[in-house]
């Protein structure tokens, strides 16, 4: 039986390599890595026009909708605050089209921290632009406990309270449509969201690229095995 094909979002930047520095499609390789070791097969899907997003999910499997810069606070009716990052308007146009034409075919999706929060904008919902305590410094991953709801697709995953990689300094406030919470870290910031079934789509604020536990991607890919 061939691997699903799980789709991964890239980031856009100008970068260096060799004698060159290009704009250039980018992707941690620790995401295609945890893609492989959870059983599927990954392809990056770097930023493209919106309309391309229903023919791109088509051919896919399953998708990962990468972290990276902070959703542009237009996305969801709100001014910036001046701690927001720069937008990038070219992602967040691919990716919300990704997470509708997903939703719309049925594909299981994952969305890993500004994917998690894409997730939530993209069904109606808000964010908080700027949260304390949950990066340790710039560019340095940090770690603490979240805690699942019981009940949830995430709690059968991982029924215990685990210690997770995180670097985030936003998160859900008001709740998309039918999006249900199904873990909190212990300040109560919404650690992880979920579609109710049939639909197969979880969000998570943390990074398990960035981990050793399979659970939540090899999760996607087993539902992307079923569906694909």
């Amino acid at each position: 039986m061939p691997k699903p094909l799980i789709g991964v979002t890239t980031y856009l930047d100008q970068a260096r390599w060799g004698v060159w520095d290009l704009p250039a499609a980018l992707l941690p390789a620790a995401y295609p890595r945890l893609v492989r070791e959870s059983g599927g097969l990954a392809v990056m899907l770097p930023p493209d026009e919106p309309d391309a997003a229903a023919e791109t999910v088509a051919r896919l499997d399953g998708l990962v909708i990468a972290g990276g810069a902070d959703v542009e606070p237009v996305r969801y009716g709100a001014e910036p605050d001046p701690r927001t990052g720069p937008p990038a308007r070219a992602r967040d146009s691919w990716e919300l089209a990704l997470i509708e034409a997903a939703l719309a075919a049925g594909t299981p999706l994952l969305g890993i921290c500004r994917g998690m929060q894409l997730l939530n904008v993209a069904l109606g919902g808000t964010l908080v632009q700027h949260l304390e305590g949950h990066t340790e410094a710039v560019g340095v991953m940090g770690r603490h406990p979240v805690t699942p709801v019981p009940g949830t697709r995430y709690a059968a995953l991982v029924p215990e309270r685990t210690s997770v990689p995180t670097y985030h300094h936003q998160c859900v406030d008001v709740l998309g449509k039918n999006l249900v919470v199904s873990a909190h870290a212990a300040d109560g910031t919404v650690e992880a969201v979920e579609l109710p079934a049939p639909v197969w789509a979880l969000g998570v604020q943390w990074h398990p690229e960035m981990g050793e536990d399979l659970r939540v991607m090899r999760a996607l890919v087993e539902a992307a095995a079923v569906t694909g």
